[in-house]
């Protein structure tokens, strides 16, 4: 029988590999020694205290003191506790890690890897604490992943702290306790390849993140009345796999972009314009978008749940691109 691990154990294990495979790896955050936090656990015992750093709650100081030891040859790891953290240290990431390598004429490579822990709403989080910024940094040219299943978690923590240009992984608040096979060894997840995760050939539903799971099911909910979708997981935002994007276009004729970002110059604007742009000839019917609101998000529940991307608007928006 597989091997199965939770999402969070799986990063555990990615970081482990990760710190004993390569002895330049760091890691900085708050509250990440000793067992406080799953993602985290048993770090500092296994490579100590100058490797796995706890600092003060000043997220632009850590993540400019990781800019730093990345142009001096470490490979520092930079969590966020809550995505919306990110905002906080907006200048060291989008002013600084961002563009020193292409400032500074490719002299330095800047191998920092951002991990964003409990990105999205998760239920009464209330407005600063429930967001999905990763259009922010995608605008700014950081490498953007969001693993879907506990396998990419591994393979994609992985692959980001080799990269040698930032990456920022976003795991999603809903996918954490999630199950799913691992493989005990190390690998890494290439950037820039999306996956299938369920064949169809009348519609597709990109999504990526905790709304893969939730296309899978209305796919087959739908199934029932011989409608067939196809749903593909991007896995890399940026790098985006343009060709299979367009593949899966060009099987099924009929887009639908499932996107917890908000709507208004979200991933999902901009996938409907890529293709817009390039699959055009291939398209029976408008593209449609299932988006977060444009508000901020409530700390009710129930308003919570109406402003976010949900199955029952996926699905009627699936029924009406046959209707």
């Amino acid at each position: 029988m597989a091997r199965e691990l939770t999402y969070i154990a799986a990063l555990n294990e990615a970081l482990h590999q990760s710190f004993a495979a390569d002895p330049s790896v760091i890691m900085v955050g708050e509250n990440i020694r000793g067992v406080k936090r799953s993602e985290t656990a048993g770090l500092d015992g296994a490579f100590g205290a100058d490797r796995v750093i706890d600092m003060p709650i000043s997220e632009p100081a850590f993540t400019g003191f990781a800019t730093g030891a990345a142009l001096s040859g470490g490979r520092p790891i930079v969590e966020f506790q809550v995505s919306s953290l990110i905002f906080v240290a907006f200048d060291q990431l989008v002013n600084q890690a961002a563009k020193l390598p292409l400032m500074l004429g490719g002299q330095r490579h800047l191998p920092v890897t951002y991990l964003i822990m409990g990105a999205g709403a998760g239920g009464g989080r209330a407005g600063q604490h429930s967001d999905n910024p990763y259009p922010f940094l995608m605008h700014a040219g950081i490498k953007t992943v969001i693993p879907s299943t506990p396998k990419d978690a591994k393979g994609l923590m992985i692959a980001a702290i080799r990269e040698d240009d930032p990456v920022a992984l976003f795991a999603p608040a809903g996918l954490l306790r999630r199950e799913g096979e691992v493989p005990e060894e190390p690998y890494a997840t290439p950037l820039g390849e999306g996956v299938v995760r369920r064949a169809g050939d009348q519609i597709t539903v990109v999504a990526s993140g905790n709304l893969v799971r939730k296309a899978i099911e209305v796919a087959e909910t739908v199934a029932a009345d011989g409608i067939s979708v196809e749903v593909w997981d991007p896995v890399s935002l940026l790098p985006l796999d343009k060709a299979g994007l367009a593949e899966t276009v060009a099987k099924t004729g009929r887009l639908v972009v499932f996107d917890d970002s908000n709507r208004t110059c979200g991933f999902a604007a901009e996938v409907s314009s890529l293709v817009a742009e390039r699959c055009f000839h291939d398209l029976k019917a408008p593209i449609k978008r299932i988006t977060r609101a444009d508000v901020t998000t409530p700390f009710s529940n129930p308003i919570e749940y109406a402003s976010l991307p949900g199955r029952e608007r996926l699905e009627a928006a699936v029924r009406a691109l046959l209707a």
